[in-house]
């Protein structure tokens, strides 16, 4: 009784790890860009207003960006539910934990990481924050059952060590994304931390983050509904390789000019 249950859970283990040798063996031709930590963490830090409103409308919320952004400066925004000004704030906590971190050097691919900063993204929106969830979920849309809560420590443990092996750091933090999504480890706020330490990754790394913008919402609601479905880690990760690229173009144009830096995040 015992082995079988063992082996049950070993392969529904090995069901969810993405396979880094392919991964690796993947096109990375477009991915020249040349790694600047503090350069592109001054742009992230720039932009995290626009990151935290794509963030957030990819999730329903129906605050628009002008909105989000009074409200960031700290003035009260009427005509919208309280929940949605919570995830908002939760977001820019979150952000700037994730900023603080990056600038510390204490950034890590672990799970004490992901857990804090799932404490700020889902707090009093979750059943639970800052902990793996301790009963089953489901994912609206989709066929597919996530991993049950007991398995979870050793699903994350294995995704994390294939995930180490993937040789480019951008390719890194995009399966990470895909992966943490698809495990759903939290109740809640799981693609919205999982964008969080993808983008942990990049930056840490010296590359340039990326933020899914909520006009691509239907096209990236479909490609993560067929990904959590299928379990296809090389089409998904096409999609977001191709996305990354088009989305940080315009980047490569800055690499001429020098900048100001000033790594206090703004508040």
């Amino acid at each position: 009784m015992l082995q079988s249950i063992e082996f049950s859970l070993s392969k529904s283990v090995a069901m969810m790890i993405p396979n880094d040798q392919n991964i690796n063996s993947m096109d990375l031709t477009h991915l020249d860009f040349a790694a600047d930590k503090q350069r592109y963490l001054f742009l992230a830090k720039k932009d995290k207003t626009d990151f935290i409103y794509n963030t957030s409308a990819l999730e329903g919320n129906a605050m628009t960006f002008p909105e989000v952004e009074t409200l960031l400066e700290g003035i009260t925004v009427g005509g919208h539910k309280l929940s949605d000004e919570q995830q908002i704030l939760n977001q820019n906590r979150s952000v700037i934990l994730l900023f603080s971190m990056l600038e510390e050097n204490r950034f890590e691919l672990d799970k004490q990481t992901v857990c804090a900063l799932h404490a700020e993204v889902a707090l009093e929106e979750a059943l639970q924050w800052g902990v793996f969830r301790d009963g089953n979920v489901n994912i609206g849309g989709t066929e597919y059952l996530p991993p049950a809560p007991e398995t979870l420590n050793a699903v994350f443990e294995a995704g994390i060590k294939a995930i180490n092996k993937i040789k480019h750091p951008i390719m890194k933090a995009l399966t990470y994304f895909l992966f943490g999504a698809r495990t759903q480890l939290f109740y809640d706020g799981n693609k919205r931390v999982s964008r969080l330490m993808m983008n942990g990754i990049l930056l840490s790394a010296g590359y340039p983050m990326l933020n899914i913008k909520a006009k691509d919402k239907l096209e990236f609601n479909t490609q993560m509904i067929t990904f959590y479905d299928s379990g296809n880690y090389m089409e998904a990760l096409e999609y977001l390789r191709d996305y990354y690229i088009e989305k940080n173009r315009h980047i490569k144009q800055l690499n001429s000019k020098p900048l100001a830096f000033n790594l206090t995040p703004k508040t």
